[in-house]
């Protein structure tokens, strides 16, 4: 437990993750007020207003963060859940198409794999599209170059990757290598994916009010610049350092909710989606390397480009 505790004391001198780069001007701007109050108060300007105290509660700021954080981290929490869903929906799915569905020929291996990759390129699209990028080289060694160029057209290109999934699934079935048991359950399982998308997408498109972001602001400053005036009396020329280090407390709080209300962007404390969509990958080539047949996937020709675009 002691090694424990000294290991962990790095994390309090740790900026990489942090948001005290981010909130280093607030913190020193209310220090350095704090400190011309002071000064102010020694050479004798009436500057001490404890009657400020009242000017803004401390329980209603404390209650409005608390409410802050708490509903950023519930859309981070929720989102990070609709991506475990997604994980184990393409694990479920790519088992069963690589163990149901029966190949006559080396070419239905081959499309099969090529259907395989096609659900990491679901969840690729998906992050892509959550962070409103482009389709870019990240999805070229998962579909043909056909397909790529599909994408590159589409307003909504994991919904195009769904419908690519669906129509091979149900022309597996017409060709009587699925029941019509397997086909529905593969269907629900693409089906969760697709609902995944859009509670993600719920997420992305519902933030928290503006308005409502504005007032914590506007409260925020006016409580760090009314309290350099309530406790100059007391503290002297520790107003300065002690204002800063209840800003920090406070912006930190607050710049923390604004960070994880969108976990599908880039900042260090989203949702590492490029580590999951990478996982992802490896292990739909473990699959296919364990492909349970007398000829393995990998010795055959099983190219991104060899299956057309439908």
């Amino acid at each position: 437990m002691k090694v424990k505790s000294i290991e962990g004391l790095h994390l309090i001198f740790q900026l990489k993750g942090s948001v005290i780069p981010s909130i280093l001007p607030a913190v020193l701007g209310s220090g350095l007020f704090g400190l011309i109050v002071s000064f102010l108060y020694r050479w004798g300007y009436p500057v001490s207003w404890p009657g400020l105290e009242g000017l803004v509660p401390t329980i209603v700021l404390g209650l409005l963060l608390v409410f802050r954080t708490n509903t950023a981290y519930e859309r981070f929490w929720e989102g990070r859940k609709a991506w475990g869903n997604l994980v184990n929906s393409v694990r479920n799915l790519s088992r069963q198409i690589l163990v149901a569905i029966t190949d006559h020929h080396p070419e239905d291996a081959t499309e099969k794999a090529h259907h395989l990759r096609l659900l990491v390129a679901f969840a690729v699209a998906t992050k892509l599209h959550l962070r409103d990028e482009p389709i870019n080289e990240e999805l070229k060694g998962l579909i043909s170059g056909e397909q790529y160029e599909k994408l590159k057209s589409m307003n909504h290109p994991p919904l195009e990757i769904a419908f690519w999934l669906g129509d091979y699934l149900q022309r597996q079935y017409r060709l009587n290598k699925l029941n019509i048991y397997q086909l529905t359950t593969m269907l629900k399982l693409l089906d969760t994916m697709v609902d995944t998308l859009g509670s993600s997408e719920r997420i992305l498109k519902t933030p928290i009010p503006v308005a409502y972001a504005i007032h914590l602001k506007q409260l925020l400053m006016l409580y760090c610049l009314a309290l350099p005036f309530q406790i100059v009396s007391h503290l002297d020329l520790w107003t300065g350092p002690v204002a800063a280090l209840i800003s920090f407390t406070l912006f930190g709080i607050e710049k923390i909710g604004i960070q994880i209300e969108n976990p599908f962007g880039h900042d260090s404390n989203d949702l590492p989606l490029d580590t999951i969509c990478a996982n992802m990958r490896v292990n739909i080539e473990d699959l296919i390397s364990l492909y349970p047949r007398t000829q393995p996937l990998e010795k055959l020709s099983i190219s991104p480009d060899h299956y057309p675009v439908q």
